[in-house]
C-alpha cells in the first residue's frame, strides 16, 4: 500500500526495458513482467546509491509505480509494485503520475529528456535505467 511517508519511484517501462539490449522487443511483454519482479526488492529496500539518484530514495523503503504502454500493457501488478497502463502515450500518463503526486518525493527513471524536462515541472527529481539495471546503457 501506498503511504506518504515513502518516497515514490515512477518507472518508465519502456525506456527502461530498452536500455539493455537482451532481446526485449522478441517479448516486450515478457520483458516488462521481468522488469516488475526485478522491482520488488526496489520497493522492498529502495535504490542503490547511483549518479542522480537523490539521498531521500536510497537504501529505503519506497512505493514504486510501473508505467507501462503498447504489448506490455496487460501486465499486472503484484504486491510492492502498481502498474499503470497507458491508454496512449507512456509519456503522458508517467506525466499525470508525477503530478497526482504533487508534494510528495517523487523520482522518475527515464533517459528520455523531454520526459525529464515534463515531470521536472512538477517537482519530480529524474535518474537513468542504471537506477534500477545497472547494466543498461544510457545517454546522459
Amino acid at each position: 500500500m501506498e503511504t506518504a511517508e515513502r518516497p515514490l519511484v515512477i518507472v518508465d517501462a519502456a525506456n527502461t526495458v530498452g536500455s539493455v539490449p537482451d532481446g526485449w522487443w522478441r517479448d516486450r511483454h515478457g520483458a516488462a513482467e521481468r522488469l516488475r519482479d526485478r522491482l520488488v526488492r526496489v520497493a522492498a529496500e529502495g535504490l542503490p546509491p547511483a549518479r542522480n539518484v537523490p539521498e531521500w530514495a536510497v537504501n529505503t523503503p519506497v512505493d514504486v509505480v510501473l508505467v507501462v504502454e503498447g504489448a506490455a500493457r496487460n501486465v499486472e501488478s503484484v504486491p510492492g509494485i502498481r502498474v499503470e497502463p497507458a491508454s496512449g502515450s507512456g509519456d503522458d500518463r508517467i506525466v499525470e503520475v508525477a503530478q497526482e503526486a504533487s508534494g510528495r518525493r517523487t523520482l522518475v527513471i527515464t533517459s528520455d529528456r523531454e520526459l525529464r524536462r515534463r515531470v521536472a515541472e512538477h517537482g519530480a527529481a529524474y535518474a537513468g535505467p542504471r537506477a534500477v539495471r545497472p547494466e543498461a546503457r544510457e545517454k546522459d
